[in-house]
């Protein structure tokens, strides 16, 4: 099968489809007659995409060697992935025949670090955004071209030596997404609704000290309905968690998910009125439509000149856990003082959050592409 001229690799976590996707939709819409391959590493991958790409001819969803087949899974569903780093080299004899490979995780450009010989394109695009954004990965230079989504975040990657040339702000690519999870009624009634979203790295996360409590806090009052939905990667690494929310799950006003594509897709920042949590993009998405934060300090940090913890002027920040509640009720009384700071914050790192972004990250290929040769 020959392949196409540009490739999207769909090989890791399922968080990444929304960042990645839409550029998938504007190229097939701007160029019906260009062919694209989408890489992809499971079945659950595989039922997503395909779903989505039916009316789409010029668009192949092809298995990844490697490639792993999850029975009794449901649709969107977390999957256990396949070993990367094999796949990578496995895919990497057939990714040399296509000309642009865009990707939108840091595992995929070990293929332009450890063979800078191969003749094809990779561009990376975001998918962390905010202040602790992890940009010093050298994995990241070897891309040939590099999506953010703000000024500041390009301003970050030219301070440490990515040459101007090939890095672009475009906007925020998720915002663009339209396969979101259809909405549904949670909560039998119309109470506020908060989601705790703990990160999912231990020095970042407040799970590892408080979050067992912060559970136990949330499931014993009432004035709120509670979503629980953890990053996919501290399921992974704290197995613990699933047994401490599975002891709330059937509470009324809690709504446990740790495996449905929904965690990934947008829905719940979208549906949630108040945010608790530490320190994520998550956040930053959150705060699109500006609304009540509460941050958790567990770790008891000097966090107010930090710059890896600028989000935390956009709301209280707990530092003991028996004012937990009390910032909660306090919030939306409060938010007035902060919305000016969450618009800027917002602002600052997604820039434009219409959804056009997509389309910048779209015309950003079709140029890589146009520099480069076709193959035979």
């Amino acid at each position: 099968m020959k392949a196409a001229p540009v490739a999207f690799l769909f090989l890791g976590e399922t968080l990444l489809i929304p960042h990645l996707f839409p550029i998938v939709e504007v190229l097939a819409d701007l160029r019906p007659d260009l062919p694209l391959d989408l890489w992809v590493s499971t079945s659950i991958h595989e039922e997503l995409l395909t779903g989505w790409t039916d009316q789409l001819p010029q668009v192949r969803v092809r298995r990844a060697p490697g490639f792993r087949h999850l029975a009794h899974t449901a649709p969107g569903e977390r999957p256990a992935l396949p070993p990367k780093l094999p796949m990578l080299l496995r895919l990497a004899p057939r990714l040399a025949r296509t000309r642009v490979v865009v990707c939108a995780e840091q595992t995929s450009l070990w293929l332009p670090r450890l063979f800078p010989f191969l003749r094809v394109r990779f561009v990376k695009t975001s998918h962390g955004v905010g202040s602790m954004s992890a940009r010093d990965d050298r994995r990241r230079m070897a891309a040939s071209y590099t999506l953010v989504p703000s000024e500041q975040e390009r301003a970050t990657y030219l301070a440490r030596g990515m040459a101007p040339e090939r890095i672009e702000a475009t906007g925020y690519v998720k915002a663009a997404f339209r396969q979101r999870t259809p909405a549904q009624a949670l909560f039998a009634d119309d109470r506020p609704v908060l989601l705790y979203t703990p990160h999912w790295q231990a020095h970042r996360s407040s799970w590892p000290v408080w979050g067992p409590q912060v559970v136990e806090q949330l499931a014993r009052q009432r004035d709120w309905n509670v979503i629980l939905a953890p990053h996919q990667r501290l399921i992974e690494r704290a197995p613990e968690v699933r047994d401490v929310l599975a002891r709330v799950a059937n509470l009324p006003h809690v709504h446990v998910d740790l495996d449905s594509f929904a965690t990934v897709d947008g829905s719940y920042t979208a549906a949630a009125d108040l945010y608790l949590g530490d320190t994520s993009s998550q956040l930053i998405e959150f705060l699109i439509r500006p609304r009540p934060a509460v941050f958790l300090n567990a770790h008891a940090r000097d966090w107010v000149d930090d710059p890896a913890h600028a989000m935390w002027h956009a709301g209280e920040v707990v530092n003991d856990l028996a004012d937990l509640l009390p910032a909660i009720e306090r919030a939306p009384a409060r938010h007035a003082d902060f919305v000016a700071i969450q618009h800027d914050l917002a602002t600052a790192a997604l820039g434009d959050a219409s959804g056009a972004g997509a389309a910048r990250a779209a015309d950003a290929v079709l140029r890589v592409l146009a520099n480069t040769e076709p193959r035979r």
